[in-house]
């Protein structure tokens, strides 16, 4: 599958995430997860992910 950038993904673990920065196609992706939306300004965390981490596209 091929992964483009702000593609909105589902990771094998059922975490949901945003493509911020593609790496090296099929290989690896900086991807940004909303970890709170309780206070006046959601809370992100990124993480750097491997291709094969990658469920799906939702998209």
């Amino acid at each position: 599958m091929e992964i483009k950038l702000y593609d909105k993904i589902l990771l094998k673990d059922k975490r949901e995430g945003v493509i911020i920065e593609i790496y090296k196609q099929g290989e690896g992706y900086e991807v940004e997860f909303m970890v709170d939306n309780t206070g006046e300004y959601p809370e992100y965390e990124t993480e750097t992910i491997k291709h094969e981490d990658i469920e799906k596209v939702i998209n």
